[in-house]
C-alpha cells in the first residue's frame, strides 16, 4: 500500500519524456536505472563468516535505456557524447480502498545522463522502428506524490533518501563542503 493505509498504487497511467529545455521528446517506455549499492566482503577475527558490508552512500554504475517507437530527431539528438538532463514523468493510478475513488499521483525521474549506444532499429513497413537509447546515468532525482524522495548525484558526492543525506559526514571528513 502507499502514501496510506487507504490508498493502493496500483499502475502507470501514462509517461512523457523532456529534455533540458522542457521540450517533448517523443513516445518512449524507459527502464529506470536499478540502484545497487557498491559493497566488498568483510571477514575475519570476531566475524562468523563473511558480511557483504555496502559502501555507504556509493552505487554501482547505473544505466537507463528508453525504447522509442519511432526514430525522434530531438531524441537522437540526444547522442551528443556530453551530460544531458532529462525528465521523465508519469501518472500513476491510485484507488482509494475504502470509497473506491480512482485517481492520479504524479512521479517524476530528473537524470542526467551520458550517451552509451544508440539503436536505430528497424525500417519496416506499417511497424514501429523501435529504436533503442541507452544512458550511464550520473545524477538521479525522484519524486513520487511531489515528495523528493531519492538523489544520488555521484560527482558531486550527495545521496539522499527520504530527506537523509546519507554522505554528509562524509563530505565533512573531507572537508568538501
Amino acid at each position: 500500500m502507499a502514501n496510506g493505509a487507504n490508498q493502493i498504487i496500483e499502475r502507470v497511467v501514462n509517461a512523457a519524456v523532456f529534455n533540458e529545455a522542457g521540450k517533448f521528446l517523443g513516445i518512449a517506455s524507459i527502464d529506470l536505472p536499478q540502484i545497487q549499492a557498491m559493497a566488498d566482503t568483510v571477514s575475519g577475527a570476531g566475524i562468523a563468516g563473511e558480511v557483504e558490508s555496502p559502501v555507504l552512500g556509493h552505487f554501482q554504475a547505473m544505466t537507463t535505456t528508453f525504447h522509442w517507437r519511432s526514430i525522434e530527431p530531438d531524441a537522437v539528438a540526444l547522442c551528443e557524447q556530453r551530460a544531458h538532463q532529462v525528465d521523465c514523468r508519469a501518472s500513476q493510478q491510485v484507488t482509494e480502498t475504502a470509497t473506491g475513488e480512482i485517481t492520479t499521483m504524479p512521479v517524476r525521474t530528473t537524470m542526467k545522463i551520458i550517451p552509451k549506444s544508440f539503436n536505430m532499429g528497424s525500417l519496416q513497413p506499417g511497424t514501429a522502428t523501435d529504436s533503442e537509447q541507452e544512458f550511464e546515468v550520473i545524477y538521479i532525482k525522484l519524486f513520487v506524490g511531489g515528495a523528493e524522495v531519492l538523489e544520488i548525484d555521484k560527482y558531486n558526492f550527495v545521496c539522499r533518501i527520504n530527506g537523509n543525506d546519507l554522505l554528509a559526514s562524509v563530505r565533512s571528513d573531507l572537508g568538501l563542503n
